[in-house]
């Protein structure tokens, strides 16, 4: 792909005017800002990917995060479904703004006469192409891996699905929740009275982190042996490795991990516990941090060689005990002075934050995390990605409106602007 004209255009139409004032554009920051973008790990990779919800966008938005170009294929109109999960930002989804930055939204109606030419152009310069459609869907639009990578050897596609192309639950639908519980994980979350699903996408988020490693593994080797590469990835098979702890307790012990809220279910003292104000986490991971917490917090050293425990299986036999020992220590104590102690025991510690309070937490602040990005209702703060690279910062671009790049992408595949009329109007883009 002439990448070099594609970004240059892709940038024009992503940067708002309001950025440079009255004088509009600066053709000299446009330059500078295509310098910086070479700068970054996978500024020559084009990623195709016809994604919707979580999985699959939240791997691309990684890949353009370290520059990929990555073009997000949406319904015409309406986009993918996650735009419309809520309206609480600015009117606009939380999901979308925070999976969706930095990309290229293509509208197509994938299943329109014209979709195969377009998508063979698309799939004739990409690097990567990335798809979690329903299940046998993409094979249906002659996108099977097997079709693709015949035509196109140095192509990674991608296949992110719920269980596989194959075994006796490859064509049922999955979604986060219902892939936590049968993988497990709601068995083991919550309380003892019921159990609970984790509070955030967890599956999705798992599986895109995996299909992100795998497609960086895949484009070293290609650069290696010039061969492209298949990934199957599946959400149940990434919280399967995930449960892999539980798996081998429950397996060898013959008896799971029991649901404890907030409190480790296998180590003891590790979790919430009441001050006379409010609750504090920590955790004891070892012998000598327990030597150290009953001396320098409980003030009570001779607890440490306590027969009753002296070692982590016997205090989570006594859990209900321990608890209460740690408790009635704590009560005269405020949450703040309880943490004070703490870390003067250089014990492990949290407090139990709300979304607001991350939202404000000063250790973001401190290491300047926040960036703004632009959205179709206006900027919005985001945080940098995790990761923080010595000479280059993660590209923090627009998150776009439904199909605000069609006409260029199209254009960019030598479609003439009459024609490009004549597809909006027959409602394949």
């Amino acid at each position: 792909m002439p990448l070099t004209l594609a970004l240059l255009r892709f940038k024009c139409a992503l940067v708002s005017p309001k950025a440079f004032g009255e004088r509009g554009l600066k053709a000299g920051w446009v330059v500078l800002k295509i310098q910086s973008m070479s700068k970054l790990p996978l500024s020559n990779i084009t990623v195709i990917a016809l994604e919707q919800a979580v999985a699959a966008p939240f791997c691309s938005r990684q890949l353009a995060d370290i520059g990929a170009r990555v073009i997000k294929i949406e319904r015409p109109k309406v986009g993918d479904f996650a735009r419309d999960y809520d309206q609480t930002v600015k009117g606009q989804s939380a999901y979308f703004v925070w999976l969706n930055r930095s990309k290229e939204s293509l509208t197509l109606d994938v299943k329109h006469p014209e979709a195969k030419n377009i998508l063979a152009k698309l799939m004739a310069e990409a690097d990567v192409f990335i798809q979690n459609l329903a299940p046998g869907a993409a094979k249906r639009l002659g996108l099977g891996a097997t079709e693709l990578r015949a035509k196109h050897p140095k192509l990674i596609v991608c296949d992110v699905s719920g269980y596989g192309t194959t075994g006796p639950y490859s064509k049922k639908k999955a979604y986060d929740l219902l892939v936590q519980g049968e993988a497990g994980v709601l068995s083991l979350t919550g309380t003892p009275e019921s159990p609970a699903k984790v509070g955030i996408s967890i599956t999705d988020i798992g599986t895109g982190l995996h299909a992100y490693a795998a497609i960086l593994a895949a484009l070293y080797t290609r650069e290696r042996t010039g061969e492209g590469a298949h990934i199957d990835l599946t959400m149940f098979e990434t919280m399967a490795e995930w449960m892999g702890h539980p798996l081998y307790y429950t397996h060898y012990s013959g008896k799971a991990p029991r649901r404890s809220g907030p409190d480790h279910a296998t180590i003891v003292p590790y979790g919430r516990f009441r001050t006379k104000d409010g609750d504090v986490l920590f955790g004891i991971q070892n012998e000598r941090e327990w030597v150290s917490f009953c001396d320098k917090v409980l003030g009570r050293a001779e607890l440490a060689k306590d027969p009753r425990y002296d070692n982590n299986t016997k205090r989570t036999a006594a859990r209900a005990e321990v608890v209460a020992l740690i408790e009635n220590t704590f009560a005269p104590w405020t949450s703040e002075e309880v943490v004070a102690k703490l870390d003067a025991a250089d014990i492990a510690n949290s407090r139990l934050n709300t979304p607001d309070q991350v939202w404000d937490h000063p250790q973001l602040q401190a290491r300047k995390r926040w960036r703004e990005v632009e959205t179709p209702a206006g900027p919005i703060p985001a945080l940098l990605p995790a990761a923080t690279f010595e000479g280059f910062e993660a590209r923090m671009d627009p998150v776009p409106a439904v199909g605000e790049h069609s006409e260029i992408i199209l254009a960019e595949l030598g479609y003439s602007t009459a024609e490009i009329s004549a597809l909006k109007a027959a409602g394949a883009v």
